[in-house]
């Protein structure tokens, strides 16, 4: 297994097998890259099917028991099942999508190896739905959770970012995976240095504060640092799990990372903040893959805390020892 610099092994990967999605959320980040979204036709340069194995087939040699497929939106791509069927048996295989091609196709991608899914849904209100992801496939979403439940996706976990169009619908929310079993929530802090908006940012520390008064139980997760937090809903007959990703100006997030990136280009990404440490695997060998994975690795630095450091007004800013490094590189 490898290990970077400050400690961190490296237990997962998060690949993006397309940068195309039906839906335009008005939050996303694109996995880090801002948005480079565009027709829905198969782009060339997409990882084929082949490249994507043959990464995990290396990273497996590290150790590397976990990856998680996303997108834009995954399911665009007609051979992810095949990707699925060819992961190496080791790695526990999960899914972020938006949900609206799961009614199809949930069940092969069980058949094919699928073990989670995490599926983007950050309202129960039609109307609100199309206000935020620009999109009317709201009950298609809602087909596919149960689709995925019914397939044996049990939990599946809702995505939910909170920023100032979303934060008013928590507490539906929240009575929602309370009352409905195999569901469970997460509530993925708005990253305004991503999106470009930091006036739709709140509070996050509000949330947690609010969820630690509702909570029946508050459990604490080695990974990032996080807490879970489980809610009755109001008969106390239905019990929900909350869980907050919040890794904005937060070090403890950060040095809790064992995650590596791929980009759907073929880039290794050793941090979702940054750019400036993509790594190309060249032709897609296998010895060019490991030579860049263990330099991405060897380079990856926590964002916050490290690559980012509180100056004496206790602002944020740059850590000029590793722009200089980047510059030599």
């Amino acid at each position: 297994m490898l290990t970077d610099e400050f400690g961190r092994e490296v237990t997962g990967v998060r690949v993006s097998l397309t940068d195309r999605c039906n839906f335009d959320c008005v939050y996303c980040h694109n996995e880090g890259l801002g948005d480079t979204r565009g027709p829905m036709d198969p782009a060339d340069n997409e990882m084929t099917a082949d490249d994507v194995v043959r990464f995990l087939e290396v990273a497996a040699e590290f150790d590397v028991d976990a990856v998680k497929f996303t997108g834009g939106e995954p399911l665009l791509r007609q051979d992810l099942e095949e990707i699925i069927a060819r992961t190496p048996d080791q790695m526990e295989v999960s899914l972020t999508t938006n949900g609206s091609f799961l009614p199809d196709r949930a069940e092969s991608l069980v058949d094919a190896g699928l073990e989670r899914v995490n599926v983007s849904q950050d309202a129960l209100d039609p109307a609100d739905f199309a206000e935020i992801t620009k999109s009317g496939a709201y009950e298609k979403v809602i087909e596919g959770v149960e689709a995925a439940l019914s397939a044996g996706l049990d939990p599946v976990k809702l995505n939910m970012v909170v920023f100032e169009h979303t934060a008013g619908y928590v507490p539906k929310m929240v009575d929602h995976v309370a009352e409905n079993d195999g569901l469970q929530l997460q509530l993925i802090e708005y990253m305004p240095e991503l999106t470009g908006k930091p006036e739709w940012n709140i509070e996050i520390e509000r949330v947690h504060g609010w969820l630690a008064e509702q909570a029946d139980e508050i459990e604490h997760r080695e990974m990032h640092d996080r807490k879970r937090y489980w809610v009755s809903n109001d008969d106390g007959e239905g019990r929900g799990m909350v869980e907050i990703v919040d890794p904005v100006e937060n070090p403890t997030f950060c040095a809790n990372c064992h995650r590596v990136r791929v980009t759907h280009e073929g880039y290794l990404k050793g941090c979702l903040n940054r750019n400036d440490d993509l790594k190309p695997m060249g032709e897609m060998t296998k010895p060019e893959i490991r030579e860049a994975f263990r330099e991405v690795v060897t380079n990856r630095v926590p964002y916050y805390g490290e690559y980012m450091i509180r100056n004496d007004e206790g602002e944020w800013e740059l850590n000029e020892k590793y722009l200089e490094e980047y510059a030599e590189a």
